[in-house]
């Protein structure tokens, strides 16, 4: 695999599995009733005569046949106690000694903040845990960096400022940057405008390229609660005023080449990447429920066709621009930027960063192409404090294999995530979006055995894989209740194992005291 994540053929992946659903008790409702054996006891009269002791008798045999029954099906002292000693005279229709039902419970889920005063592990105790594992070869050249979540103390560093290629940690650089420079609010349209010529639609690519062609029933696993095609369809056939006979396709959203620097033609078949263009529908996956499958190499010409087979009539299809001021027809939006970071941080899809630092340009006045990306996202990390140098990212997925991150920037984005200055309300997604070992993502398959078990629930973390590269960063509870982050970049040494490895360490971090 030249480049991206692996996830497995079948969708896994819900960046929302955050939050879990629990059934309890609706509160307020009415306790469940006891099942009734037999027939209902006989309503009370005001002056009810004595009882005919044939009658008794008679009952008597009735209700013995009917507790042998209950008996043999073992349910009898459940649910035929209380009226059968009705029945037999020794209890009113409340029963001796019946207390009414508890009330209903009504647990409340909640995120328990960590304790304010939890114990920070000492650099020496962080060390004594971390370098003897730092030391297997199956890491390769290994550089790392570990500070204290809240304070941003260096608690352990190895190589920590040697600059390396990040693979797909790049995109906690474009998640931090977008958070920090964009209104949360921001979605991506796609839209459908009149055209010159009767009959004729323009499609426009707003820069969302989570568009799902899927139909509303099926849900969109890597992007929750994406727009949907046939919504655009159902609003053109309702405002287009009859038949489609042309589709025009805009896409001068985005600026400059369509690959980055460093990507591989390669991985266009090999499901990592696709020609950037601001229009494509699931990110240009040829199937949209499978994470690693080969994307289209003319997304937005895909698109089109898909929007045309929709509405029928084989409209031709053609590349152009809107006309100015053309009426609106149809407009479906992406979710909100904290969902689409998340998105791109838990499944890894590199096209979605690369659509998200492409608004990044777009919104700080820069050229909307890859340069423009790059320079938006170095520009606004600097301007919020966070120290460049030696920082390079040709494209904004970490596909590139030109991109150079240090570990320590890594943890330096994580901490400002992770602190309590007016960044870290801003940057908070960023942390929320990460996988969950053994849970989400592309975390989901790992942290199963061994001493990386230890760390199953307790990293997130965003993973980064390419040939001869495999880097892990994220954030993990100690025992004591203590934030930390972490930053781990190995280079030269096969995945499988390093990957091992380096969930091995971020594990030894929440088994830590490290006093």
């Amino acid at each position: 695999m030249t480049g991206g994540e692996q996830q497995g053929s079948s969708p896994q992946v819900n960046p929302d599995l955050d939050q879990v659903t629990v059934r309890l008790p609706v509160p307020g409702a009415p306790p469940a009733q006891p099942m009734r054996v037999g027939p209902p006891p006989p309503a009370a009269t005001a002056a009810e005569p004595p009882p005919d002791p044939g009658k008794r008798g008679r009952k008597l045999v009735v209700l013995a046949t009917v507790l042998v029954l209950l008996a043999a099906l073992g349910v009898g002292g459940v649910l035929g106690g209380p009226w059968l000693a009705q029945q037999l005279g020794l209890s009113g229709p409340g029963g001796p000694g019946t207390q009414p039902p508890p009330a209903p419970l009504n647990p409340q889920a909640a995120l328990r903040a960590l304790p304010p005063q939890a114990p920070t592990p000492s650099a020496q105790g962080v060390a004594a845990a971390l370098d003897p594992l730092a030391g297997n070869a199956a890491l390769g050249e290994l550089t790392g960096s570990v500070l204290d979540g809240t304070t941003g103390n260096v608690l352990w560093e190895r190589g920590a400022g040697t600059a390396r290629t990040p693979a797909s940690t790049g995109k906690l650089v474009t998640a931090a940057a977008a958070l920090l420079a964009l209104d949360h609010q921001t979605r991506l349209s796609t839209t459908v405008v009149a055209g010159a010529e009767p009959g004729t639609v323009v499609l426009v690519g707003g820069g969302d390229t989570t568009l799902s062609g899927l139909p509303a029933n099926k849900p969109t696993y890597f992007f929750p609660d994406a727009a949907r095609l046939d919504d655009l369809v159902e609003q053109v056939k309702a405002k287009a005023g009859g038949p489609v006979s042309k589709i025009v396709i805009d896409v001068g959203r985005f600026a400059g080449p369509p690959m980055a620097p460093g990507w591989l033609n390669v991985d266009v078949a090999g499901g990592h990447i696709a020609p950037l263009v601001p229009l494509m529908l699931d990110a240009a996956r040829r199937d949209p429920l499978t994470s690693t499958t080969p994307r289209s190499d003319k997304p937005a010409q895909a698109a089109a066709q898909e929007l045309a087979k929709r509405l029928g009539g084989n409209p031709a299809i053609e590349v152009g621009s809107a006309p100015q001021g053309a009426k609106v027809l149809a407009k479906v939006d992406s979710p909100p930027l904290p969902r689409l970071v998340a998105s791109f941080l838990s499944t890894s899809d590199n096209i979605l960063a690369e659509a998200v630092a492409r608004e990044l340009a777009r919104g700080t006045g820069n050229e909307p192409s890859f340069a423009g990306a790059s320079k938006a996202t170095l520009d606004t990390l600097s301007r919020n404090g966070l120290d460049i140098t030696g920082v390079k990212m040709s494209d904004a997925s970490g596909l590139s294999t030109e991109d150079r991150v240090s570990a320590k920037f890594l943890s330096s984005l994580l901490a400002a995530a992770s602190g309590t200055d007016a960044r870290a309300a801003k940057l908070r997604p960023m942390l929320t979006g990460l996988p969950v070992a053994g849970g989400t993502g592309t975390l989901a398959k790992r942290y199963d055995k061994g001493q990386a078990a230890g760390g199953r629930g307790w990293v997130r973390a965003k993973t980064g894989t390419l040939d001869g590269v495999n880097s892990l960063a994220g954030i993990v509870t100690t025992n004591d209740g203590r934030l930390l982050v972490f930053s781990f970049m190995a280079t030269g040494a096969a995945s499988d194992p390093a990957r091992d490895a380096l969930d091995t360490l971020a594990s030894a971090l929440r088994r830590c005291g490290c006093a």
